[in-house]
């Protein structure tokens, strides 16, 4: 979960690669099996701007180096021996919809609610939604999921979730607004990526799909919860939990904060949910990850704290924006104003979940311990009487982010493989009724492929 994605410019169009023209004309219309068939028609619900593509193949092999994805901002989110398919024709339109913030500055248009929608030229009937994780932008998942999901036939769309960067927490007027927005945006994008399916195809999508990685795994989780409607399922990876009384981001993270001041131990961390198997990447979370995630999501329920820290904004040198805040070490929701946990609840979860949803988790993720994430949200699945429709998988040396599997191949896994899979019983259960595997942990496999493969049921 990279925090302060680079920034890549609309560049000038690559040779090979078709813009949308005029409309064709009267009596032209192609099959709409046929390449880029019917891609006149394709207009975004809703969108204040457009721009659409012909290509020749919308995976991220093709794409890379090109203003039709972002690398950058897909740093760190796989590993490195990660095999992806290639070779999948179709239209790809980017655009936004109407907003006020301007912290995206994708192709150069320093505009949020960015997204990306990509239309393959032969669809499966279905359509996969997710947003951005961390403060990353649309692009962020193409290796993780576009790639996958647009082999298989489906079509796919993406949201920046409306604001982005290390200053999203500046978005909204009251505390919470900028993470409710992230909701309102996926909504949004599903609700017009549906129209233009039928522009495209000639009729709705069958079965719909919310998936998603960390921030976009708590988006998948509210969806299910409260846009059911929209969505035939959905696979929540390693999800951030939001509950108004705890726990959430702010009730784990401040001791991380406490020990870089030297005014916590590492039992402390062990006390509060931290894996004591996760020692050996607390170094690393330590400077990347504990003190800036907490600063940010405190300056977004509970700005008033400490004013001071990040400030009006985050921006700065490297070491500014991931700097914590020390007066964050001795932060303590629970005793925080009425204000700051409404300001929580507005995006808080219940367990209510509406669909079927597979949740996957790292028992060495150390952003967000399972134990004080997944277990507890798959505990409040049961108590919403909603088990029968949940499925949860631990993967055994999982951590946050599958990018760190390289520096540590001989103590981690890569959690994608196990993911894929997991989609792939998603639509088994949904398309043809069968209920995927029990609740287990994934084990490691003593040889094979782990960046590769991975099998659900032992």
């Amino acid at each position: 979960m990279r925090l302060f994605p680079g920034v890549s410019l609309f560049a000038a169009l690559l040779t090979g690669v078709t813009v949308l023209g005029p409309a064709s004309p009267a009596g032209a219309e192609a099959p709409a099996a046929a390449h880029c068939a019917r891609q006149d028609r394709v207009h975004v619900p809703g969108a204040e701007r457009q721009q659409s593509a012909c290509l020749a193949d919308l995976t991220t092999a093709a794409l890379a180096g090109t203003p039709y994805t972002d690398l950058a901002d897909q740093a760190g989110l796989a590993a490195k021996a990660t095999r992806n398919p290639s070779g999948v024709p179709g239209v790809q339109v980017d655009g936004y919809f109407p907003d006020d913030s301007r912290l995206n500055a994708t192709h150069g248009w320093a505009h949020d609610a960015q997204f990306v929608i990509r239309l393959p030229d032969h669809w499966n009937g279905g359509l996969v939604v997710t947003g951005a994780p961390g403060s990353r932008r649309q692009y962020s998942t193409d290796a993780l999921i576009s790639d996958q999901v647009l082999a298989r036939g489906f079509a796919y769309a993406a949201t920046d979730k409306g604001n982005t960067g290390p200053d999203f927490f500046t978005d909204g007027r009251e505390p919470g607004d900028a993470v409710a927005e992230w909701n309102r945006r996926v909504t949004e994008l599903t609700r017009a990526a549906k129209k233009v399916v039928r522009q495209r195809y000639g009729h709705a999508p069958e079965r719909t799909y919310m998936t998603g990685i960390s921030n976009a795994g708590y988006l998948t989780r509210w969806q299910l919860e409260n846009r059911p409607e929209l969505y035939d399922g959905g696979v929540d990876w390693e999800g951030v939990l939001w509950t108004t009384r705890g726990p959430n981001l702010l009730t784990s993270l401040p001791v991380t904060v406490a020990r870089s001041q030297g005014l916590a131990t590492d039992e402390d961390l062990i006390a509060a949910g931290f894996a004591p198997g996760s020692r050996f990447l607390w170094p690393y979370h330590e400077k990347a990850y504990w003190g800036l995630t907490q600063k940010l999501f405190r300056a977004e329920f509970d700005p008033a704290y400490d004013p001071a820290c990040p400030g009006a904004t985050a921006g700065g040198t490297v070491e500014q924006i991931f700097a914590p805040c020390a007066s964050d070490a001795s932060y303590d929701y629970a005793s925080r104003p009425a204000s700051v946990h409404r300001a929580v609840a507005k995006v808080a979860l219940t367990g209510r979940i509406g669909k079927p949803l597979i949740t996957l988790h790292g028992d060495l993720d150390t952003l967000l311990p399972i134990a004080t994430d997944s277990d507890v949200y798959a505990r409040m699945i049961d108590a919403r009487g909603r088990g029968g429709l949940h499925r949860y998988y631990t993967v055994q040396d999982g951590t946050h982010t599958d990018g760190l599997y390289d520096t540590y191949p001989d103590r981690l896994r890569p959690i994608l493989p196990c993911y894929r899979s997991a989609f792939d019983a998603l639509t088994r259960w949904v398309e043809e009724g069968a209920a995927p595997p029990a609740d287990r942990t994934i084990a490691r496999p003593a040889s094979g492929d782990v960046v590769n493969s991975c099998a659900l049921e032992g």
